[in-house]
C-alpha cells in the first residue's frame, strides 16, 4: 500500500473554488499535487505557492481537460513530474445558466465537454497506469443538481448526472484491479459562483437546507479527501451528498 506522504494526486480545475480547497487538504493530507488549470496560471502558480510554502510539493500544469490531447499530455506529465498518480480528482467545471428554449447550442455543447467530456477523457488516460499498479481512487465531482435538476440548468444538470452514471460504472470495470471510483455531490457552496446568490434565492436555500447555512468549499474538500483515502478502501460506486441535508 502506498504510504500517504507518497500518493500523487491529479486534481484538474484547481486554481480556484472547491478545486483549491482540495488541492490544498490532499497537499495536507500528504499527498504530491499536480495543479490543473486551463487559463489562469497565476492563479494555479498561487495554489502550487500555498502548498510549498507548507511544506508540500506541487506543480501547476496548464491543459485544457475536454481536449483528448491535453488530457493525455496532462497525466503524461503527471508521471513525468512524480512518478505516478494515485488520486484522480475531476473537478473541472463551467455553468452556462439559462432557460432550455434560450439556450444556444454552444452553451449546451461547451458545458457538456468541460463538464463530462473531461471526465472521460482524464479518466481514461489515469486509469491506464492505475491498472498496472493495481490501486488508485478517482472522485468525480457532480452537484445534487445531477441529482434532482434545476430550473434553468438542464445543461449542468445532464453533466453532472452524466458524471453519476459514469462513475457507477467504471467503479465495475476497474473494481478487480484495487481501484475505487466515487462521487462528491456538493449543495451550494461559498465559491464565486454563489457569492451572488439573490437575497430571495439564498433565503429558500437556507429554508431548505437543514443545517440552516450554505457549504463551504472545505466541507467538499474534506468528502473528496476521505474518499481517496484508504479508510474508503472498501468504498466504491457511490455518491456522497455534501449539502447540509438538502437533498435528503
Amino acid at each position: 500500500m502506498t504510504k500517504p506522504t507518497d500518493r500523487v494526486a491529479l486534481v484538474t480545475g484547481s486554481s480556484r473554488g472547491i478545486g483549491r480547497a482540495i488541492a490544498l487538504r490532499l497537499a495536507a493530507d500528504g499527498a504530491k499535487v499536480v495543479v490543473n488549470y486551463r487559463s489562469d496560471a497565476e492563479a494555479a502558480d498561487s495554489v502550487v505557492a500555498t502548498i510549498v510554502a507548507a511544506g508540500g510539493h506541487a506543480v501547476a500544469i496548464g491543459a485544457d481537460v475536454a481536449a483528448g490531447a491535453d488530457a493525455e499530455r496532462l497525466v503524461t506529465a503527471t508521471h513525468h513530474h512524480f512518478g505516478r498518480l494515485d488520486i484522480l480528482v475531476n473537478n473541472a467545471g463551467i455553468t452556462r445558466d439559462g432557460l432550455l428554449m434560450k439556450m444556444k447550442d454552444d452553451d449546451w455543447d461547451d458545458v457538456l465537454a468541460t463538464n463530462l467530456r473531461s471526465v472521460f477523457l482524464v479518466s481514461r488516460a489515469a486509469v491506464r497506469p492505475m491498472l498496472r499498479q493495481r490501486s488508485g481512487r478517482i472522485v468525480n465531482v457532480t452537484s445534487i443538481a445531477g441529482l434532482g435538476g434545476n430550473a434553468g440548468q438542464t445543461n449542468y444538470a445532464a453533466a453532472k448526472a452524466g458524471i453519476v452514471g459514469f462513475t457507477k460504472s467504471l467503479a465495475k470495470e476497474v473494481g478487480a484491479r484495487g481501484i475505487t471510483v466515487n462521487a462528491v455531490a456538493p449543495g451550494y457552496i461559498v465559491t464565486d459562483l454563489t457569492r451572488d446568490l439573490p437575497a430571495a434565492l439564498l433565503q429558500d436555500v437556507l429554508r431548505l437546507t437543514p443545517l440552516g447555512r450554505l457549504g463551504t468549499v472545505e466541507d467538499a474538500a474534506a468528502a473528496v479527501a476521505f474518499l481517496s483515502s484508504d479508510d474508503a478502501a472498501f468504498i466504491t460506486g457511490q455518491v456522497l451528498r455534501v449539502d447540509g441535508g438538502m437533498v435528503i
